[in-house]
């Protein structure tokens, strides 16, 4: 089972969301997320849950709320020491997930592999639906938690911007750190990240006229005046001192070819192309290469309108997209080195949701209702869309014939049937039942 706080709360297993019941009950299960692993005393959960002016049925609905998470949850949820503990299965929690992804990325930054830095925070931040906790946000034991959340957000966001510079992508930051800024007025690292990229882009006189809105903002609400940091980079852009360009492209080495995967597939009206362990991608399209997939970042779908062969748009996936699959205005981007698929909305052109795999996926094969994903040879795992979840896993292992060649990963769907690749055989599945019917 799943479980994820960062955004709306909610819990979802193989047949999809799990019914979490009223608002105090909903509370309870927040409540023993954020200590998950802990003993929480009653006494404490009714603390947290009426603030001091508790009913006096308090404590059996305490028990009631309990009982019915514990028919919807199963024995995660244990009664222990005048108190209840929530046993999570090792990243089941969306927050653990983030902050694992995070701090390794992090790591990662400061010892200088900005690359593999820059696609774990993207992963990270990916994992995030919207505000945290966002449904329970009047809670009282809600909102320091919401604040601590989305401090580690900004920080990772921050981190992931950091690394982004460092790949000398200062043009296509700016103008998601001048929105940054405007939501964040008084953060210094974000201006200071704005005012690099500017001066990078060659635009010094609106990097400095940032300085003078974060200085007015911080002795007007503050009464203080910028730190150490942000007026060292002021006089470096004053000054034009060189150590602030660009990195070199020597810095940043292109990739080998080996490590160059890319996939195309028409949807909604324009081509989408996965840029995997690539810095960049060139793409051959009937006889004439897209010179624009240069500009393509790691770890992202780019947008190619087919009238005109331009990249009009790029959207950021998980880590290691291998396979694209599009039905009914959604495109599915399977993410092999996070074991996730990314759900993207065709017309809107961003990630909507991005769903955990137990294993990754390396083919995909969408209809109108959602799509299947395989590439292990032993499982295909059914993603309803209506869910954003796994509703169903096949065990296909052992079901195929065993042929004297290479497995290719591949899945389509025709004939009423989905047809996977299982060891170096194909299977084939009645979308009907979701049962394997034949294997070749």
């Amino acid at each position: 089972m799943e479980f994820r706080i960062l955004g709306p709360l909610e819990a979802a297993d193989a047949k999809g969301l799990v019914a979490l019941g009223p608002a105090k009950q909903r509370a309870l299960l927040a409540v023993l997320l954020l200590h998950r692993g802990e003993v929480v005393p009653s006494e404490r959960l009714i603390e947290e849950l009426w603030s001091g002016r508790a009913p006096a049925t308090a404590a059996k609905s305490v028990q009631v709320y309990v009982s019915q998470l514990r028919k919807a949850l199963g024995d995660r949820l244990v009664t222990r020491g005048g108190g209840y503990v929530l046993e999570l299965e090792p990243g089941s929690l969306d927050l653990d997930r983030f902050q694992a992804l995070a701090g390794e990325g992090q790591e990662l930054l400061t010892r200088g592999d900005v690359k593999r830095a820059a696609e774990l925070l993207g992963a990270a931040l990916a994992l995030w639906r919207g505000p945290p906790l966002v449904d329970l946000s009047y809670e009282p034991f809600a909102q320091p938690e919401i604040q601590r959340l989305e401090e580690l957000r900004l920080a990772a966001l921050e981190d992931r911007i950091e690394a982004d510079l460092a790949l000398g992508r200062h043009a296509q930051l700016i103008a998601e750190l001048e929105a940054l800024v405007r939501g964040h007025p008084l953060r210094e690292r974000l201006r200071a990240q704005l005012m690099l990229s500017l001066y990078r882009a060659g635009r010094q006189g609106e990097a400095l006229e940032v300085y003078r809105q974060g200085r007015e903002s911080l002795v007007e609400e503050l009464g203080i005046e910028p730190g150490p940091r942000l007026q060292e980079l002021h006089r470096a852009i004053l000054n034009q001192d060189r150590a602030l360009d660009r990195p070199s492209p020597s810095v940043v080495r292109a990739p080998l070819a080996s490590d160059r995967r890319a996939v195309l597939m028409g949807a909604g009206g324009v081509l989408l192309l996965a840029a995997a362990a690539a810095a960049f991608v060139v793409a051959v399209t009937g006889g004439s290469t897209s010179a624009g997939l240069a500009a393509v970042q790691r770890n992202s779908v780019a947008v190619i309108d087919p009238s005109s062969s331009t990249l009009v748009g790029q959207i950021p996936v998980g880590v290691g997209p291998a396979a694209i699959a599009a039905a009914a205005g959604t495109v599915w981007v399977s993410n092999m080195d996070d074991s996730s698929v990314s759900r993207i909305d065709a017309k809107a052109m961003r990630v909507v949701r991005t769903i955990a795999l137990p294993r990754s996926a390396s083919a995909l094969a969408a209809d109108t209702a959602g799509v299947w994903a395989t590439g292990d040879g032993a499982r295909v795992y059914r993603i309803a869309r209506q869910f954003d979840a796994v509703t169903r896993t096949i065990s296909v292992k052992g079901r195929a014939r065993q042929f004297n060649v290479e497995p290719v990963p591949g899945a389509a769907i025709a004939a009423g049937s989905l047809w996977a690749v299982s060891g170096t055989g194909v299977v084939r599945i009645s979308l009907r039942s979701g049962k394997p019917v034949a294997a070749f």
